[in-house]
């Protein structure tokens, strides 16, 4: 998915809050990973990935911190912060029911609910 615009809104900085679940990444790292993971799918472009990272730090949700990367060069590392792993459970449980809800659409599933008239 070449364009994030296609992704439902929030979706983003879901993907990047769990990718940074498993450890401090820098930007570049966040993106190949989120390309890796999706099997390509998500190749999120740094015009879209740093102003979400932004907006992370914003909320608090992310934390960064200058250090040295793999090839010895300096780079913005990114990390959970605990308010950030909290909302991160909270927004994974309501991808689950947004994933849910719209497998039910999909497979044109009635459920019971009130009734219409």
């Amino acid at each position: 998915m070449d364009d994030p615009a296609n992704l439902l809104p929030g979706t983003l900085d879901l993907l990047v809050l769990r990718v940074l679940a498993d450890g401090p990444m820098h930007g570049w790292g966040i993106g190949e990973r989120l390309a890796q993971r999706s099997e390509e799918v998500f190749q999120v472009n740094q015009g879209s990935l740093y102003p979400a990272l932004q907006r992370l730090r914003r909320q608090g949700w992310i934390e960064a911190d200058w250090q040295r990367s793999e090839a010895n060069r300096r780079a913005r590392y990114y990390s959970l912060t605990p308010a950030g792993a909290r909302r991160l459970d909270l927004e994974v449980r309501a991808w689950e029911r947004a994933k849910g809800a719209v497998d039910r659409v999909i497979r044109g599933e009635e459920t019971p609910g009130p009734a219409r008239a």
